[in-house]
């Protein structure tokens, strides 16, 4: 596979998944870049945007194994990796694999959950394995958790913690339609469900291909000072608590690489960086005292942050080049 190529399977797959969702191109991109640079997707919005339509509609089009799970507070981490259970008819100890085997696993307004269930998650969404019973499981390639949560309603709900948010590559919100698009949505969906008649237009194999790919994609050591600049104002700034973690600059740089060939390049510009700068960065912060409060908050200290430092100009980038 070269760079085309995976441009195409990426063209392929969000036409696909157009089929079912209405709109949204941007929402798609972004899932797209989580799932060729290995990274996991947090959905959040309110009940009814669409948010496990999207997850349904990916999974589907990608042609691997798919799991959903309904978090709930009752839910065990063993409903989640499965368990050794004793067959009687053999007499020995079998492994029954739970859906966390899946190559996409849906979590399903995932802050429903106990911590204690959500921090079983983190094994496997940083390390892809999964360890029951002191014995320790590769996942399958590729391995993604696409998770929604409404951040509505809180009666009922578990926070997610720092350590979990900061495991997911993307936070994307789904947002209304307008108008135009909700007449179409009608028109859509008054014959039946779309999801059941679109069918895989990739393969695991493909996107493993995409995956071993994506990082020849060339970044200037300019815009790699960039990147650390940008995480490294957010440790200082005066409303954050807790800045961008390294994990966070490495996600950054990751999603840049693949954003940059799905808009037909083979190399970074700053561009890039700063489209996915926010929804790679914004949900790492932990603000201080009720900031978490304020509607958008993290999203425009990124944002400002963005327009405060200076970016390196074509000039800079060409003559390091040469």
């Amino acid at each position: 596979m070269d760079f085309t190529e995976m441009r195409a399977l990426a063209n392929r797959i969000k036409e696909n998944v157009g089929k079912v969702i209405v709109g949204k191109e941007d929402v798609v991109d972004l899932l797209l870049v989580a799932v060729i640079s290995s990274g996991h997707v947090l959905l959040e919005d309110v009940p009814g945007t669409g948010k496990t339509l999207l997850a349904k509609a990916m999974a589907k089009s990608l042609g691997c194994s798919f799991k959903r799970v309904q978090f709930t507070p009752d839910l065990l981490p063993t409903d989640l990796s499965g368990i050794y259970f004793y067959n009687q008819k053999n007499g020995e100890f079998e492994f029954r694999a739970g859906p966390i085997f899946s190559q996409i696993v849906l979590a399903d307004e995932i802050n429903r959950a106990t911590p204690r269930t959500q921090s079983s998650l983190l094994e496997c969404m940083e390390e892809r394995q999964i360890t029951v019973d002191g014995i320790t499981q590769r996942l399958e390639r590729p391995f993604l958790v696409l998770a929604t949560q409404n951040p509505v309603e809180n009666q009922g709900t578990f926070p997610l913690p720092e350590a979990q948010l900061d495991r997911f590559l993307i936070k994307i919100g789904m947002g209304y339609p307008s108008s135009g698009e909700s007449v179409a949505i009608l028109k859509r969906f008054k014959g039946g469900n779309p999801l059941d008649t679109i069918t895989a237009v990739a393969s695991a194999d493909d996107i493993i291909a995409a995956q071993n790919l994506y990082s020849e994609t060339r970044v200037d050591d300019d815009l790699l000072r960039y990147i650390v600049e940008l995480v490294e104002k957010t440790r200082s700034h005066h409303e954050v608590a807790m800045g961008v973690s390294p994990r966070g600059s490495q996600s950054l740089l990751k999603a840049a690489q693949v954003y940059a060939v799905l808009q037909g390049r083979d190399y970074v510009i700053p561009d890039d960086i700063k489209a996915m700068a926010v929804p790679v960065l914004a949900h790492r912060l932990v603000p201080k005292g009720n900031l978490r409060y304020k509607e958008r908050w993290s999203e425009q200290v990124i944002e400002k942050l963005l327009n405060d430092i200076p970016v390196p100009t074509e000039a800079q980038l060409a003559q390091r080049q040469e």
